[in-house]
């Protein structure tokens, strides 16, 4: 304990003890966040991907012949919604960093949500899976998007740290 330590003896020994001071679940939360938009951006890359390759014809109570129009349209906002599938996952691997172009995506969603929710008070509930798509958009998009900008200010804070190395003065 009265020897001398060399600064890479330091320095590791710093990472070590930083990484035990660390509040319990930074990095894990990191990962769970990963884990969960992960999952939850296959629903618009299938639901997407289904209204690209089927057409309105995949909605309850819709029977060929379809208005065109209809049918285009339907396949159009089908390839955006697949296309915020992608973005998300594109978010995945440095999601701390990704706030960006997560926000603004999530933006979208929830804008999505409240033209699902005018169509609810306007002319009824839809079906159990517009239902759940609705508490998705107005439910967990909200809460995703905080979950996310959590991470990267803890993500931001850890970062900071490490940079100030044993000389910023930190009291342990």
């Amino acid at each position: 304990m009265g020897a001398a330590q060399s600064q890479p003896e330091r320095s590791a020994l710093n990472d070590t003890e930083e990484q035990g001071r660390r509040p319990a679940g930074r990095l894990p939360e990191r990962r769970l966040l990963q884990a969960v938009v992960a999952c939850l951006c296959l629903i618009p890359l299938a639901a997407g991907g289904a209204g690209m390759i089927r057409g309105a014809a995949m909605l309850k109570g819709m029977h060929p012949p379809l208005p065109v129009d209809l049918d285009s349209h339907y396949r159009y906002l089908s390839g955006l919604l697949f296309g915020i599938g992608l973005a998300f996952a594109a978010c995945i691997p440095a999601i701390e960093r990704r706030g960006p172009l997560f926000r603004p995506l999530g933006m979208i969603v929830i804008l999505g949500g409240l033209a699902r929710l005018f169509s609810l008070f306007r002319l009824g509930p839809p079906s159990a899976g517009h239902v759940f798509g609705l508490a998705m958009e107005l439910g967990a998009m909200p809460l995703l998007l905080l979950w996310q900008a959590r991470v990267a200010r803890l993500s931001v804070g850890r970062h900071d740290r490490r940079a100030a190395g044993p000389e910023s003065g930190d009291p342990s």
